[in-house]
């Protein structure tokens, strides 16, 4: 994974399809794991796979611009969703929502600060992007043993399988490389998304479960960020050939956004991972695959945790599920 700069001076388009795909179930308070959900078996199991499409135009040894789509399938199996009925949680049947489509448009434009030619050791590459709400922000499927009289009803599915969040949001990327020799480097990614709107109004059904989850109804729009940074080594030379790679990674939910409001229901968090992987590079084709292996996972305390922990005098952080560790692999055509 020895990064460089685009070394071409001649246009080209980089077709890059990826599939991603985790399973979330070990439930997290802080850096607390509450084990008792898999002894009780109430953990909730979530399966989320997505395949992105990724369009590259590479104008010139500097520029490039890229449009990228995923479509996803997500299966969530759960308990408290599927077991109120008269106002009472009876956590007797697990049943599974789904959603399936395309996910949230991104645009972006990318540029190394220096040149090429002249830069043969290290570069680094700045982007600027655009996500649209092209996504379904309110899919819906059938819970079960809800409502009065204990049946099945179309709701809208947890924020965690959503196809998209609904927010227009902006993208900031940083990519970096430097070759400490021929076969040897350090590598650098960064990403964060800004989005501005605070909620998109869709209901979670929350307030159904306690009258203290009230201020949880409405989802939250929140911010992402990823941040990654290792050692590669190439096997044959640093622009083609096999090469593997082994560094940290950070992805999560912030509790504050950076522009707009932070309230309603969001699960902020993180998970620092350890990721190996390989890559191989070839004139017109390429692959690479990784594995980010869980290290440290922290469901922190969001903002209607916090206004809950003064309402009602008493500490308040919910739990999320988090998987072990995700597996990442796509391919890269040039023509």
């Amino acid at each position: 994974m020895l990064a460089h700069a685009d070394s071409t001076q001649h246009k080209q388009w980089v077709l890059t399809t990826s599939a991603r795909y985790f399973k979330s179930f070990r439930h997290f308070s802080g850096t607390h794991e509450n084990e008792e959900r898999l002894a009780q078996h109430t953990e909730v199991i979530n399966h989320t796979a997505s395949l992105d499409f990724n369009l590259t135009r590479i104008l010139n040894d500097r520029w490039s611009i890229m449009i990228d789509l995923p479509v996803i399938s997500n299966a969530r199996s759960s308990l408290y969703e599927h077991g109120l009925i008269n106002g009472t949680n009876k956590f007797n049947e697990r049943h599974s929502t789904h959603s399936f489509g395309v996910g949230d448009l991104r645009i972006a434009a990318y540029h190394w600060l220096f040149d090429p030619r002249k830069s043969m050791r290290g570069n680094i590459q700045l982007g600027l992007g655009i996500k649209l709400p092209t996504g379904d922000y309110d899919y819906q499927d059938y819970w079960y043993n809800v409502g009065p009289d204990g049946g099945k009803e179309l709701r809208t599915v947890d924020q965690s399988i959503q196809l998209g969040d609904g927010g227009t949001g902006f993208t900031v990327e940083a990519n970096t490389y430097y070759n400490l020799t021929h076969n040897f480097g350090v590598y650098g990614n960064f990403y964060y998304l800004v989005n501005p709107r605070e909620q998109n109004g869709v209901r979670t059904y929350r307030e159904t479960l306690t009258p203290r989850l009230a201020n949880e109804a409405i989802m939250s729009v929140p911010d992402q960020y990823m941040a990654r940074g290792g050692f590669s080594y190439a096997v044959n030379s640093v622009t083609r050939g096999l090469s593997v790679a082994v560094g940290a990674r950070l992805e999560g939910i912030p509790v504050h956004d950076i522009v707009g409001g932070s309230g309603d229901f969001r699960r902020p968090g993180y998970v620092w991972s350890i990721e190996p992987g390989i890559n191989y590079s070839g004139q017109k084709f390429s692959f690479f695959v990784s594995v980010p292996v869980a290290l440290s996972r922290n469901r922190t305390q969001s903002v209607t945790d916090k206004e809950n922990s003064v309402k009602y005098n008493t500490f308040v952080r919910g739990d999320a599920a988090f998987a072990d560790y995700s597996v990442n692999a796509g391919v890269s055509f040039k023509f």
